[in-house]
């Protein structure tokens, strides 16, 4: 691990002052990714600017169109929460299936969209169903946040303060894990709210993306069937030891029909 110089702010003017001026600065949530980057020598920021204390940004509000969550909120909270439960279910399931306890007990909902990890599965369901970020400076549609391989729209010192959901009318996700990470493959979120129907795709490329065909057939149709012959281009998807572009592609078929029939359940 290199030197850094190490912030613990108590309020979140205090964090964007923090890493105002320090390019190679990191705000800290969670430290799922930043930490075994730290130790691995992976990483070498100037500054880390901690955010644990920032208790402004937990909790959860349930809105008459949806749920509101705090940045700093953690994944064990989301899913072990009423309103959340209540609202959107396919997202509690989602955050309760996160890596392992321990990473459910320590990772947050905004470090994680924050840092758009390609195999995340928050991304699919902030994607899946149109959900807002909201910033210490803006507002942030879902469809103009995700840029690519750990890119988001998110410039310096800018920090995710909130993410809105809307409630969906069907939801459900659907995720084929790696077995020792848990991490997933290729995991899918579908969404039927009162804007329409949306598929969004993790694990399978660089970054979450939306699968505009599914939405398509699944709009005229909302069942399994609908789908079952939609093929998936393998010519941008992920490939690794752990399985290739080609069988991403199938899972991708595979995770979005389960997930239809979850949520028409």
């Amino acid at each position: 691990m290199y030197d850094f110089a190490y912030h613990r702010p108590k309020s979140l003017a205090d964090a964007v002052n923090g890493l105002k001026g320090k390019p190679d600065g990191k705000a800290m949530a969670g430290g799922m990714t930043l930490i075994p980057t730290l130790k691995q020598r992976l990483a070498r920021p100037s500054d880390v600017v901690d955010l644990g204390d920032l208790k402004d940004l937990v909790g959860v509000k349930a809105e008459g169109a949806g749920v509101t969550i705090g940045a700093m909120t953690k994944h064990a909270d989301v899913a072990s929460s009423p309103d959340v439960k209540s609202a959107i279910p396919a997202l509690a399931y989602l955050a309760s299936h996160i890596g392992d306890p321990a990473v459910r007990n320590r990772g947050t909902l905004g470090g994680s969209v924050a840092n758009n990890d390609p195999a995340a599965d928050y991304p699919a369901a902030v994607l899946a169903l149109n959900a807002t970020i909201t910033t210490n400076t803006r507002k942030i549609a879902a469809d103009d946040f995700f840029k690519g391989l750990f890119e988001t729209a998110l410039g310096e010192g800018e920090l995710i303060t909130s993410i809105t959901f809307p409630k969906a009318e069907k939801a459900a996700y659907m995720k084929f894990p790696n077995p020792a990470s848990r991490y997933a493959m290729v995991g899918v979120f579908v969404a039927k709210t009162a804007a329409g129907v949306r598929v969004a795709v993790t694990g399978a490329g660089p970054s979450v993306f939306r699968v505009k065909a599914m939405e398509d057939a699944l709009a005229k149709n909302f069942s399994s069937e609908a789908i079952k012959d939609i093929k998936i281009p393998s010519d941008d998807l992920n490939s690794d030891i752990h399985g290739s572009a080609e069988y991403r592609a199938h899972l991708v078929n595979v995770m979005a029909r389960r997930a239809v029939d979850a949520a028409s359940k």
